[in-house]
């Protein structure tokens, strides 16, 4: 009798972490994200975040300027700070409209934007348990990649959120995308997209090494 019952517990126990591997798995992108080693974290710990400032928008503007010349560079090193400031206009239109203390840093390939919000502005029940836990301001951080899609018009594609450097699971990314587009949702733009409006002249945006290359187009 106790030789069955050790088997039914060894069984449960080996069913419990079958389950528990299973559930990591699905979950992989979601606890990885949190998890404090890997190359990711390092990036992010070694990344040199920058604000976006009146001076910021004008070295922006004119290392893009020599775009626009025929004849001109095909591409322009423009700083994530002084990017986001150059577009800040675009990115209010998204982001919480109690946001301060905005900033701007590249992390491996992708463009990474945090900003302090009123917790309300978010929408605690949207977040579910997390929403409950936060206090009345906090900082998020959106990580994401910049995409044209026709000119004129780019996308911010939003690849990891956190509220306080907890991450949302991917999975309720899109539904929370959709309610950060207050406007219509212009066609051809990605699930995970965020609208931005560019200038017709750049063709292409590419992120490495703590800077974004911007590409005319052809």
């Amino acid at each position: 009798m106790m030789g069955c019952l050790r088997r039914i517990g060894c069984l449960v126990f080996l069913l419990m972490i079958l389950i528990l591997a299973i559930a990591a798995w699905f979950s992989r992108d979601w606890w990885l994200q949190m998890a404090p080693f890997g190359p990711q974290h390092a990036a992010q710990q070694a990344a040199t975040w920058q604000s976006p400032s009146a001076d910021g928008a004008r070295r922006a503007e004119n290392a893009l300027a020599g775009l626009r010349r025929k004849g001109g560079p095909v591409f322009a090193n423009v700083a994530p700070g002084d990017l986001v400031a150059y577009v800040l206009k675009e990115f209010s239109r998204w982001l919480p409209r109690s946001a301060d203390s905005i900033q701007a840093a590249v992390v491996g390939d992708r463009l990474h934007i945090r900003a302090r919000v009123r917790s309300e502005d978010l929408g605690r029940e949207f977040l579910g348990p997390i929403g409950y836990l936060l206090a009345e301001h906090e900082r998020i951080e959106f990580g994401g990649a910049l995409r044209v899609i026709r000119p004129g018009f780019s996308e911010y594609r939003v690849k990891t959120f956190k509220v306080h450097d907890i991450a949302v699971p991917q999975s309720v990314l899109p539904a929370f995308i959709r309610q950060l587009s207050r406007d219509a949702r212009p066609s051809g733009l990605s699930e995970d997209g965020l609208p931005l409006a560019t200038p017709e002249y750049i063709g292409d945006v590419r992120l490495a090494a703590g800077r974004i290359t911007v590409y005319k187009r052809p």
